[in-house]
């Protein structure tokens, strides 16, 4: 009896689950008409929600050779100083120039036909017995007859095509122990009521920054790029609520 109360209570809790996260939402959408979308305060990205160190296969540690009496640095691109991003907290911008088509076609198609038949001609004298038990004009020797067919068909295509052409500063967050630096960055552009984000993340390799402090999205490993938005315009472009609620828990 327990079971059955608590399995008919599990519905009633999703749907004040789902009740109460749609009010939330909704309120803070309401107490934002007439204003401006917020733009996210400047935080600490290493402390943000979901964040987590990077951890990659590093070779075996090897010693440097200091030379305390020299002036000129190893991997240095200034007499004094190089001014590229080297420790945790530095800045270097990232150019991200990404022009990308994909067009790909499939069709397919399949057909087939299926016939059986079987029958009893002679089983010890008793397939004439068999009109007993039954319908009439039952005949022995074709006792199952089936057929059938089936076809199937598919096609689809891909057209697609993305440009974007941007520049952000990112900053460094981690050093790996192998030389290579975690970098991060983000950047929200409020423009008519709508907010564009761009995030950005990997890792680098400080032989790859340029002397101008900069370096091309394409020499990141693991890179991990996002740009959207929202405001009034995407909240247009996006179906309601109720709508992606039903595409997720309908079986048809």
């Amino acid at each position: 009896m327990q079971t059955k109360s608590l399995s008919s209570m599990i519905p009633l809790l999703l749907a004040s689950t789902l009740l109460l996260t749609g009010c939330g939402t909704m309120a803070d959408r309401l107490s934002q008409i007439g204003e401006a979308p917020p733009v996210s305060p400047i935080s600490n990205p290493t402390k943000a929600y979901g964040y987590q160190p990077v951890s990659m296969p590093m070779p075996e540690p090897q010693a440097v050779d200091r030379q305390p009496n020299s002036l000129w640095r190893s991997g240095a691109r200034a007499f004094f100083k190089d001014q590229r991003a080297a420790k945790i907290g530095d800045l270097l911008t990232v150019n991200i120039s990404i022009d990308d088509k994909a067009q790909v076609s499939n069709t397919s198609s399949r057909t087939r036909a299926d016939t059986d038949s079987m029958g009893v001609t002679n089983m010890l004298g008793l397939e004439g017995e068999a009109a007993q038990f039954l319908p009439e004009a039952v005949n022995p020797a074709s006792l199952l007859n089936t057929n059938g067919t089936s076809s199937n068909s598919g096609s689809g295509a891909i057209n697609r095509s993305e440009k974007i052409n941007l520049q952000v500063a990112a900053t460094i967050t981690q050093l790996l122990p192998n030389g290579n630096m975690v970098l991060q960055g983000s950047q929200e552009i409020r423009v008519n009521n709508e907010v564009r984000v761009l995030n950005i993340s990997g890792v680098i390799r400080p032989e790859d920054i340029s002397s101008s402090n900069t370096i091309s999205y394409e020499k990141i490993a693991e890179a991990r790029i996002s740009y959207g938005g929202r405001g009034q315009l995407t909240d247009v472009q996006q179906p309601p609520y109720g709508h992606q609620i039903l595409d997720i828990i309908s079986p048809f």
